[in-house]
């Protein structure tokens, strides 16, 4: 009973700061509900970004793969940095020049009308039918395993996972559909260094226990247990090989922190160039600490059950949360995962509505449409594409690899292709809107075919490598016969300050030289 108080007390916490916070806002301009009014700090903006990416999926999925497969999978993780802080020092000042709401608004303007809706169609699809799935999945699978919702209920476990997929779906619905971004961004602060505090909580208490009251000593027995897991550099054959941090990963990477609406929407909602920086390059410094709430606990997990779940290693983490919190905990670390959980999803949801009302709707079917009513478009776009997500949340059960792996193939469909045209456009003025459109589908259909019809002895991420290369390689081709007409040219709208943060260049370097030391230390081939 405590256990569901202590989770519904601080549900009801978040709940009511973020309405606390809103009260005043207007959310009926365009800028109010998609941008937060441009008014988002840096602390907000790496505390939404942060728990925007981090949720079930990543505390499930990769502390499930770290189980299994070690400290290899950190290249998920430690690798954002180098892709934030080109971000932060590249890509986001181009974006507040512009004046962006959505990232396929620049490609309308570097290519053309029909690239910015095939890449904003491509966005939905990709978060009705892998992201939001996914993130719904896992939260269930945790809040099953921590509840007994189905023993509870008298229900089959099937049945019980479906009926909480519905209940998180609709509750993050709520937030999306009535907050718009600043909810989002306003409930992820307070869940986001929640999970921080929570998510560090749950090692340390199991390092304490094993090290009989001494975390250091926990730590290097767990490390004397299996030092295997503990290596950083994955093998070829293994399921992150060190060598894809050269190919498809760095793309990726690039992809996700630079281009990726969902992401970087909080950036184009800053109230200046300097709190998008600091925002971004935060993200990179919390990027960097995150593998001790999602990959350190799997390899714990390993210590106290061995390979006794590798058949269902995604059942690791709610099993090693169970062992190891004290029963007044369990309830609060709860609440926060399912704020992990509703912060993804309603911060996708977000912007996939953002995408749908300002590239689609407004883009084709009324130009000089109201704010309130564009507003009233994102907001029913919300509530038919949270619809769809649930549907499809139960078919992505039983995933061989585990789910963090399916997600990442998943996303492969429709990330490379983008940002291959979305670099080709920022770095040469060469390709056409022709080449563009060419590289999105002869790239689509190459990835489909080698990943998911064929077997092509070769891990998805060097898949990704040849697939860009392949795009670029189309473009100058195509481009070569349907040259561009008229060049582009980047204005700047003077939309908010664009004044650099002093401590750009410093926090980046930082952060590299951080990111190479991980490599060195705890690389033992």
């Amino acid at each position: 009973m405590f256990t569901i108080l202590s989770f519904i007390a601080y549900t009801v916490l978040v709940a009511g700061y973020s309405w606390f916070k809103l009260r005043k806002e207007n959310l009926t301009s365009s800028d109010g509900y998609f941008l937060g009014g441009r008014s988002l700090t840096g602390v907000v903006i790496a505390g939404s970004m942060l728990l925007t990416n981090l949720s079930t999926e990543h505390l499930i999925g990769l502390n499930g793969s770290s189980y299994k497969n070690g400290f290899i999978i950190i290249a998920w993780e430690v690798t954002s940095a180098l892709a934030l802080i080109i971000a932060a020092i590249y890509f986001v000042p181009k974006y507040l020049k512009m004046g962006l709401t959505t990232i396929p608004q620049y490609l309308e303007n570097r290519f053309d009308k029909t690239t910015r809706t095939l890449v904003a169609f491509f966005l939905m699809i990709s978060f009705v039918v892998t992201l939001l799935p996914i993130v719904l999945y896992t939260g269930a699978l945790n809040l099953e395993s921590i509840f007994n919702v189905s023993l509870s209920l008298n229900i089959s476990k099937q049945n019980s996972l479906i009926l909480t997929i519905i209940v998180i779906g609709l509750i993050g619905s709520i937030y999306a559909i009535f907050g718009g971004l600043k909810a989002v961004a306003v409930s992820d602060t307070l869940n986001g260094y929640g999970l921080l505090i929570g998510g560090l909580a749950v090692p340390l208490i199991a390092l304490i226990r094993i090290g009989k009251g001494n975390p250091i000593n926990g730590l290097v027995k767990v490390y004397d247990y299996a030092p295997e897991k503990f290596n950083v550099i994955g093998s070829s054959d293994s399921v992150l090989p060190f060598s894809v941090l050269f190919t498809g990963l760095i793309i990726n990477q690039l992809y996700f922190w630079s281009m990726n609406q969902t992401i970087i929407q909080r950036a184009l909602g800053a109230k200046n160039l300097i709190e998008a920086q600091k925002g971004l390059l935060y993200t990179g410094v919390l990027k960097i600490f995150v593998p001790i709430i999602i990959i350190l606990p799997g390899v714990i997990g390993f210590y106290y059950y061995n390979d006794s779940f590798y058949s269902n290693q995604d059942m690791i983490y709610p099993e090693l949360l169970k062992k190891v919190l004290p029963t007044g905990l369990i309830g609060i670390f709860a609440a926060i995962v399912m704020g992990a959980v509703l912060s993804t999803f309603n911060s996708v949801l977000n912007s996939a509505a953002t995408i749908f009302s300002i590239d689609i709707y407004k883009n084709y079917f009324n130009k000089n449409i109201k704010d309130k009513k564009l507003v009233q478009v994102g907001k029913i776009s919300s509530a038919i594409l949270a619809f769809f997500a649930i549907l499809v949340a139960p078919m992505v059960a039983d995933a061989p690899d585990g789910l963090y792996q399916l997600l990442q193939k998943l996303n492969g469909i429709f990330f490379i292709p983008i940002a291959s045209i979305m670099l080709a456009g920022f770095f040469t003025k060469k390709i056409s809107h022709q080449g563009a459109k060419a590289a999105l589908f002869i790239g689509l259909l190459f990835y489909i075919m080698t990943t998911f019809v064929f077997k092509v002895n070769i891990h998805f991420v060097h898949i990704w490598g040849i697939e860009f290369l392949i795009n670029i390689v189309v473009m100058f081709i195509v481009s070569s016969y349907y040259p561009v007409v008229k060049g582009y040219k980047l204005n700047d709208l003077k939309v908010i300050e664009m004044k650099e943060w002093k401590h750009t260049k410093l926090m980046s370097l930082i952060l590299c030289i951080t990111t190479v030391l991980i490599y060195l230390i705890l690389g033992h081939n």
